[in-house]
């Protein structure tokens, strides 16, 4: 259902709000180790959500990455469209470039339903709210 791109992304904010919880500052390297993923696409990843304030960035020897305040009241579905746009939530199950109500797709009703719970569920999965639940038990970001 994501691109690639976005489940870097996704995976990455998540390790960020993880490793940063008591103010701690993640780099790229160990971002990009942390969730299996290549170091120099990770980094155009992040160096994109920093820029629309997903997450915080400090350059620096004593830098990296890591949440606050306010990177922390962004939810998942912020994440999404910051890296896909709203073609998960609103394009066709089947990639039709012409499906609406009117001249829908085979999938249109039972995909338009799915296409709301999932916006739902990641509209309302706040970083803050993540950061609270790896506290409570351990979650895999990586396939290692």
């Amino acid at each position: 259902m994501f691109s690639k791109t976005c489940e870097y992304a996704i995976r990455a904010v998540m390790f960020i709000t993880r490793e940063t919880k008591d103010g701690k500052r993640v780099g790229v390297r160990e971002i990009a180790e942390g969730i299996d993923s290549p170091v120099h696409f990770i980094a155009k990843i992040l160096q994109e959500l920093s820029k629309r304030g997903i997450v915080q960035s400090l350059k620096g020897p004593t830098g990296g990455f890591y949440m606050d305040g306010n990177t922390l009241t962004h939810t998942l579905a912020d994440i999404v469209l910051a890296v896909d746009g709203d073609k998960l939530f609103n394009g066709c199950g089947l990639g039709l470039s012409e499906c609406s109500e009117k001249q829908p797709c085979p999938l249109h009703a039972e995909f338009k339903k799915i296409r709301k719970d999932l916006h739902e569920l990641l509209a309302r999965t706040k970083l803050g709210e993540l950061q609270d639940k790896f506290d409570m038990s351990t979650f895999y970001l990586s396939r290692r």
